[in-house]
């Protein structure tokens, strides 16, 4: 990397396709950050879409082949890669967080998310190498790019990025892997079930950092953070946020039970019928 300037040095790494050196990049990248050899100056514009690999194959979310069933060798290495995906795009996501606000946001923001940044680099080789081991490899399957949606709908505004990104996608992780550890533990595969441990331990402090951060804005802005929050994610976010939520590790990375409140879909009717409930086959 020749860049410079911290501006030029993201949009660099977000323009390199291949995952490996995506990943040596970012690593690089935050290494120079913390030795004070990049300017604190954003002289690059930043790519609306990041560069990606030839594979994966990225389709629609509903046009994702299902996982196999639940507990099966097929669906282990599924979720595996559509994990070491998410972790591909996070990368992404946080460069383009510091690069796109932190002229407005300051470097306690900017040492933040390129930490987030290197976080992901090293939770996707983590996984990539366990799907090596277990005889697959990213980019065997196909991936949807849903994530990256949320970073074109926020891309205006530091507020509706924290409030969407780390406090609602990323928040989502604290729900769900726990049981995702038990599956792959109960299905006798404790190095992936260390790796997705390993993750979620990390996602808290990720979450965290969005929840400080808008906590910091909502203050300058006069702004209740329960308020605003409900607000842009009503407003910016497609999706429902669904309980049941972790609340001990929510509560960790400053996500009350009260705000929580505000965002929460209400829990589905009791006839929902069991195959829904269940999630169908698209599980693990």
């Amino acid at each position: 990397m020749n860049a410079t300037s911290l501006g030029a040095a993201i949009r660099e790494t977000m323009l390199t396709a291949d995952p490996f050196a995506k990943v040596m990049m970012t690593r690089d990248l935050f290494r120079r950050w913390r030795a004070g050899t990049l300017a604190f100056t954003f002289d690059a514009s930043l790519p609306d879409v990041p560069a990606r690999p030839e594979k994966p194959e990225l389709l629609p979310p509903n046009a994702m082949p299902k996982r196999g069933r639940g507990g099966s060798e097929r669906g282990r290495l599924a979720l595996l890669h559509a994990l070491a995906h998410i972790e591909f795009v996070a990368i992404d996501l946080a460069l383009d967080a510091a690069g796109r606000f932190g002229a407005d946001m300051g470097r306690n923001f900017v040492d933040d998310w390129l930490s987030v940044a290197a976080d992901e680099a090293m939770h996707f080789s983590l996984l990539e190498r366990r799907l090596r081991t277990l005889g697959s490899f990213y980019g065997a399957m196909p991936a949807h790019d849903g994530l990256w949606d949320a970073a074109r709908e926020t891309a205006h505004d530091v507020a509706a990025r924290l409030a969407v990104v780390p406090m609602v996608l990323e928040a989502r992780a604290l729900d769900v892997t726990p049981m995702t550890v038990e599956r792959f533990l109960a299905a006798g595969d404790e190095r992936s079930a260390r790796i997705l441990q390993r993750i979620v331990d990390d996602e808290i402090r990720h979450v965290r950092f969005g929840t400080k951060h808008f906590a910091a804005l909502c203050e300058s802005r006069g702004e209740s953070p329960a308020n605003l929050w409900k607000c842009l994610v009503q407003r910016h976010f497609r999706g429902l946020v669904k309980p049941p939520f972790n609340d001990s590790a929510r509560r960790s990375a400053g996500l009350s039970r009260e705000m929580m409140a505000g965002v929460a879909t209400p829990p589905s009717p009791p006839h929902t019928p069991m195959h829904e409930m269940a999630g169908g086959s698209d599980q693990l």
